[in-house]
């Protein structure tokens, strides 16, 4: 176990020191991910955002990912679990435009500006990958722009969806995979909630600053 999130992300840092210096675009999922974002990315001398991703949950079990969608509209279906649950398609779209708008609230909420990834090492932080829905968006979401270079980096992440998201990437980074992975949180031993107000004081500090006097 992890004491917090900052622990994790500084012993992820010594399993990135090649990427030191390279100019590394560091995405962290908000909200949880973010802090562990801003840490690597620091360390790494690059430059820290956001990629806005949001799980499309399970009818009647919100915790249950059958997909994600991100702010490109791109829907990432994870057709084993829709096609063992009976999940009509039409519950997927309507969820999933469902998830944009608050997506595009986000966006404005963050003050995300637009960022190339072309021709980049983009690296995406997540504190911890159960399903991989979010993060397999995520990929999607990024890859789309064509970077040099895709690594996904987190604490936590369950064997098999390690499995599923290598052929995705170039590379995955993690402390630890697990194959009795059930909640993120069982991995550290201070596990607290991000809120948006610390999002945007990590993304945006010197507007936070004025914003808060």
């Amino acid at each position: 176990m992890f004491q917090n999130r900052d622990e994790a992300a500084r012993l992820l840092l010594k399993k990135l020191g090649a990427y030191k210096d390279k100019n590394v675009l560091v995405l962290g999922i908000p909200r949880g991910a973010v802090p562990m974002a801003k840490t690597i990315a620091e360390g790494l001398h690059g430059e820290l955002s956001a990629v806005l991703v949001h799980k499309i949950p399970a009818p009647g079990y919100a915790e249950l990912a059958i997909g994600s969608i991100g702010l490109s509209g791109k829907i990432f279906r994870n057709k084993g679990l829709i096609t063992v649950y009976g999940i009509p398609e039409s519950y997927v779209e309507r969820a999933a435009a469902e998830e944009l708008a608050v997506l595009k609230r986000r966006q404005a909420q963050f003050h995300l500006k637009d960022i190339s990834y072309r021709d980049r090492i983009v690296m995406i932080v997540d504190d911890g990958i159960a399903t991989g829905a979010t993060v397999l968006g995520a990929i999607e979401e990024v890859k789309s722009q064509h970077p040099q270079e895709v690594v996904v980096v987190t604490a936590a992440i369950a064997h098999d969806t390690a499995d599923k998201i290598r052929p995705q990437v170039d590379k995955l980074v993690s402390l630890v995979e697990s194959d009795s992975f059930y909640a993120v949180s069982q991995y550290f031993v201070e596990f607290p909630q991000v809120t948006d107000e610390e999002v945007i004081k990590i993304l945006h500090p010197s507007s936070y600053k004025e914003f808060s006097i």
